[in-house]
C-alpha cells in the first residue's frame, strides 16, 4: 500500500559520493544527498536538483527531438511570477538546470532568473544550441552569475549538424562560441563554463575526434558525450532519428569503442576534458554491458524534480525523449497543488516503486542501454 505521509524534517542522510575514473568526485553534491542503498518508496529528502523549463518554445527541429514532432504541452515561455512560484516551492535547491524541451534564451527573463537564483546561493546551468548567442546575451550571461553554459553542437560538420539539427546554422555556432570565449577573456571572467555537449549517433560518432579539437581551437575546455535518447516503449512509427536505428549498438559498439578511445586519447593530448552525460567516462557510457536491470542505479526520482514551463512535475528529464506516452510522465503540476504534496503522493511513489522492481515504466526500462544515467 502506497503511503502519502510527507516525512518531517529534510535532513540529507551522509552525502553519498561517486569518484570519476581517476578517483575525483565530480558527480553533483545535489545528486548525493541520497544513500542509494536506502531508496524506498517513500523520498525522505526533498529535491535538492531542480530542472526547470523556462519554455518549450524553440528555434530549431531537430530530428533528435520530439517536439519537433508532437505537442506534449500547450506552448509557453515561463513569466516571471511563474518562475517565483516554482523556485519558492524548492527551498533546499542547490542545483537548478534551467533547461527542457525549448531553447533557453527564447525567455527574455532569463538573466534576471539566474541572478535571482544565484543570489539564493544555488549552482545555475542550462543547455543551449547557441544560434541566438549574441554577444549581448552573453555579456548579460556573465553578469548575472551563470556557473555553466553547454552549448548542444552534435558534429563538426556542417552537413551532419544541419542533418539532425534541422538548420544549415553550424557557422552561426561557432561564430557566437567564439565571440562569448572572447568576451569572456576580455572581461577576464571564470564563469560561466562553456561546454561542447554531442549526441552521439551512428550519424555522428566518427565527427568526435574532430569536436575535440573544435573545442580546443575556440578554448572550450570540456566536450560531453551522450548516447542519443530514444523510444524505449516500442512505439511504431516513430519520427525523425527518435527510433533504434539511430543509436549506438549491436555489431557497431566495436567501431564506437576505437572511436571513443582514439578520442579520449586526443582529449588528453590537447588538455580537454572529455566525459559523458551522467557524470562517468566517455568510454564506459557507449560500452556493453550485461547488466539486465540497468535502470536500478537512477537516483533521479529521489533527489531531482523536473517541471515543465507548464507547471508539469515529471520523473526526469530524460523521460519525455524515452517514451510516446507523455501522459504516463506527469506526477502532478505544481501551479495547481504545492510540490510538497505532490512529492510523496501516489504517483511518485508508484514510479519509485516500480522503479526499484523488474517492472519499471517504459520509460526507466532501458536507462543505462539505450543511453547512459
Amino acid at each position: 500500500m502506497i503511503n502519502s505521509a510527507l516525512p518531517k524534517g529534510n535532513s540529507p542522510p551522509e552525502a553519498f559520493r561517486l569518484p570519476d575514473v581517476e578517483g575525483r568526485e565530480y558527480l553533483p553534491a545535489a545528486y548525493r544527498s541520497v544513500d542509494p542503498s536506502a531508496r524506498a518508496p517513500i523520498a525522505p529528502v526533498r529535491p535538492h536538483n531542480v530542472f526547470i523549463e523556462v519554455t518549450n518554445h524553440c528555434n530549431l527541429l531537430c530530428e533528435t527531438c520530439p517536439r519537433t514532432f508532437v505537442t506534449y504541452e500547450e506552448p509557453r515561455t515561463l513569466a516571471w511570477d511563474d518562475f517565483l512560484c516554482v523556485v519558492d516551492q524548492f527551498p533546499d535547491m542547490e542545483r537548478a538546470v534551467l533547461h527542457g524541451i525549448g531553447e533557453p534564451l527564447l525567455n527574455r527573463n532569463l538573466p534576471q532568473m539566474i541572478a535571482h537564483l544565484k543570489a539564493r546561493g544555488v549552482y545555475v546551468l542550462f543547455n543551449t544550441n547557441a544560434t541566438l548567442l549574441t554577444e549581448e546575451w552573453g555579456r548579460k550571461l556573465i553578469e548575472a552569475g551563470l556557473d555553466e553554459l553547454r552549448v548542444s553542437i552534435d558534429g563538426a560538420n556542417p552537413k551532419t549538424y544541419a542533418l539532425i539539427r534541422g538548420a544549415p546554422l553550424f557557422h552561426k555556432v561557432l561564430q557566437n562560441l567564439k565571440r562569448f570565449v572572447e568576451v569572456q577573456r576580455e572581461l577576464g571572467a571564470d564563469c560561466p563554463r562553456p561546454s561542447l555537449w554531442m549526441t552521439g549517433m551512428k550519424e555522428n560518432i566518427a565527427e568526435l575526434p574532430s569536436v575535440i579539437r573544435l573545442a580546443a581551437s575556440i578554448g572550450v575546455p570540456e566536450v560531453y558525450l551522450q548516447r542519443m535518447v530514444y523510444y524505449g516503449d516500442g512505439a511504431k512509427d516513430a519520427p525523425g532519428m527518435l527510433d533504434a536505428g539511430h543509436g549506438l549498438f549491436a555489431t557497431y559498439d566495436a567501431e564506437v569503442n576505437r572511436i571513443v578511445a582514439e578520442s579520449d586519447a586526443l582529449a588528453n593530448a590537447l588538455g580537454i576534458a572529455l566525459r559523458a552525460s551522467g557524470a562517468t567516462s566517455a568510454q564506459r557510457s557507449v560500452a556493453a554491458s550485461d547488466n539486465r536491470r540497468p535502470w536500478a542505479a537512477c537516483m533521479r526520482p529521489w533527489t531531482t524534480a523536473y517541471i515543465t514551463a507548464n507547471g508539469n512535475a515529471l520523473p526526469c528529464c530524460i523521460s519525455p525523449f524515452a517514451t510516446s506516452d507523455y501522459q504516463s510522465l506527469q506526477l502532478g503540476n505544481v501551479f495547481e497543488q504545492p510540490f510538497d504534496d505532490l512529492w510523496n503522493a501516489e504517483r511518485y511513489q508508484a514510479w519509485r516503486e516500480r522503479l526499484l522492481s523488474d517492472h519499471p515504466h517504459a520509460a526507466c526500462a532501458g536507462c543505462g542501454v539505450h543511453w547512459s544515467l
